[in-house]
């Protein structure tokens, strides 16, 4: 099963997904693809960490996305597709990530930023930024098979 989980900033989209995961066969591995680039990323990183069960695993991809789902047996919980893009410098192999994600013999969850609500970014790096997850959700919900939007921390199934 390959879930989707979309929301905008602090819209509940890592707690749904949480949820998600921990119905699904256990153990979940959390896949992280984000780095603590200051204090305010350092804190919220501490929170996942501190509300997410204890036996859960933690394996940071960053850039390495599909590589490390492949390898991966049960369970996994990627958060979030966005600071992936991030770390693919706005170019990554989204191909690449669908066909792993097709092939693993675990479930997937999934969480994205929802760019598309959002204000129009300012500068050429927000908006080729919003454009590529843009792009990266789309591709994902293709192939999915629950897509949930998450706003005020209510949950809408697509």
């Amino acid at each position: 099963m390959i879930a989707l989980v979309l929301g905008g900033t602090r819209s509940g989209k890592s707690e749904e997904a949480e949820r998600l995961a921990s119905s699904l066969p256990q153990p979940v591995t959390y896949v992280a693809t984000g780095v603590a680039s200051d204090d305010a990323i350092a804190q919220r990183i501490a929170t996942h960490r501190a509300r997410r069960p204890a036996d859960w695993d933690t394996v940071d991809a960053g850039a390495d996305l599909a590589v490390v789902l492949a390898e991966l047996k049960g369970t996994a919980l990627v958060d979030s597709l966005g600071t992936w893009v991030a770390a693919c410098d706005m170019a990554p192999d989204v191909e690449g990530l669908r066909r792993v994600l097709r092939k693993r013999s675990g479930d997937t969850v999934l969480v994205s930023e929802e760019v598309g609500l959002g204000v129009h970014p300012p500068t050429e790096l927000g908006v080729r930024f919003a454009d590529a997850v843009g792009d990266v959700n789309r591709a994902v919900a293709a192939i999915a098979d629950d897509v949930r939007l998450v706003v005020a921390g209510r949950v809408l199934r697509l």
